[in-house]
């Protein structure tokens, strides 16, 4: 078993040897409510006191979980403890505008979210691509990196100072662990998927991708999604507010956790799964957490990574199995296709999404996607090398796990 992290620029090493005093001073804070909310404070113009009065329960309660797994378990370096301030304060402040929002602007709580269109499967399955290319479609939407990470205040331009801050920290941790690009590209005008909503929550697993976190690991798996589905909506709601209100496309494979919640919040949601091999996707997404945790410490365990991820899937798609097989949802809402039958012909595959859902594809729209197709074909950004054998899994073992997932649709 093997993971070679990838080279780190020099300035990396200067920020973690404590040669940059003003990082190192915020990287020494400690992870607690009473700092963050102080950060927080600062921007609203009024005190860390009030900050918590605003917060509910149920993000009282995450927190509680999340800041001391963050301080007790996660081993972060300088930069990493730096990034992961910013991150907690940026999401703090973004939910209380938010909150603040929605208690200033009743209107927007009966914004409607109609018919929303989710691309949903286990990571590496094709989820990314399948997302932009259905953003070609004229008809649909996807948010864009900067409008989930700082969906308020409301209003939007080409020149808002929020698309700039949120490339910067999308970009940043691809800097410091050079490997992320290949495997997937995070930029301000990308479209971007849900869980970064969710974070609003703090109920998300961005917080399991950056970091070893076990305890909040244990509390999110048990913890009810419904919070982190109703900050979804009202971002959404609010993006929709004050732009267009073409029908949404959004993606994460993180509902593949939580289907009925997903289910409840949006009752008349068309869902296109993505499928492919787990023994391929697993040492995949291995590689890609392994590299954005890496940005953030120096303790990375390829082997826990996998191992996570080898579990938490087992059971999703396992339940996929008979959620399907229960027709949880109508044909005309639901679609099933291949990573391997999307490389092999992605338009037929995206024709059959269409007329399976009864939606019309005009042939405008069809030619719009094969461009997109054409001018981001696959490794573009460079290769990404991967193998099961770096996971120390038993192969065979994991094979009968899938079982069932495989047969249902990979056979």
């Amino acid at each position: 078993m093997s993971w070679n992290p990838p080279s780190r620029p020099s300035w990396v090493e200067h920020i973690n040897t404590g040669e940059i005093w003003p990082m190192t001073a915020v990287a020494q804070r400690p992870f607690t409510l009473d700092h963050i909310a102080g950060q927080v404070a600062t921007g609203l113009g009024c005190s860390p006191h009030d900050v918590v009065g605003e917060l509910d329960d149920a993000t009282l309660e995450a927190l509680s979980v999340l800041l001391p797994a963050l301080e007790n378990e996660a081993q972060l370096h300088v930069l990493g403890r730096w990034i992961t301030h910013r991150l907690l304060a940026r999401l703090l402040l973004q939910r209380m505008l938010i909150e603040r929002t929605f208690r200033d602007t009743p209107a927007l709580a009966k914004v409607s979210i109609n018919e929303p269109w989710v691309v949903a499967g286990a990571p590496r399955t094709g989820t990314t691509i399948l997302h932009e290319v259905l953003m070609c479609d004229p008809s649909l939407r996807g948010p864009m990196g900067w409008e989930l990470l700082f969906p308020a205040p409301l209003g939007e331009g080409d020149d808002d100072p929020r698309i700039g801050l949120a490339d910067i920290e999308l970009r940043t941790p691809q800097t410091v662990a050079s490997g992320i690009v290949a495997i997937h590209e995070y930029s301000a005008r990308m479209p971007k998927e849900c869980l970064s909503a969710m974070s609003f929550a703090f109920r998300s697993e961005e917080f399991v991708a950056r970091y070893h976190v076990p305890s909040y690991v244990k509390w999110l798996q048990a913890c009810d999604m419904t919070p982190a589905y109703a900050m979804h909506k009202r971002v959404l709601q609010m993006l929709q507010s004050s732009s267009s209100s073409r029908r949404w496309v959004l993606k994460s494979p993180v509902h593949l956790h939580s289907l009925d919640v997903l289910l409840a919040t949006y009752p008349d949601a068309k869902v296109s799964f993505t499928h492919r091999d787990p023994m391929l996707v697993l040492p995949s997404v291995t590689s890609l957490l392994a590299n954005l945790r890496w940005a953030h410490s120096d303790q990375v365990s390829f082997s826990d990574i996998g191992a996570y991820h080898a579990d938490l899937y087992s059971r999703s798609l396992d339940h996929l199995v008979d959620l399907d097989a229960s027709a949880f949802l109508p044909a005309n809402r639901c679609t099933h296709s291949t990573h391997r039958e999307f490389l092999d012909d992605a338009l037929a595959v995206i024709s059959g999404i269409y007329s399976q859902l009864g939606i019309e594809l005009p042939q405008s729209t069809l030619t719009a996607m094969s461009e997109h197709l054409s001018a981001h074909p696959q490794g573009d950004k460079g290769g990404h090398a991967y193998s099961f054998n770096d996971l120390g899994l038993d192969h065979d073992r994991e094979m009968r796990r899938f079982a069932r997932y495989a047969d249902r649709f990979l056979s």
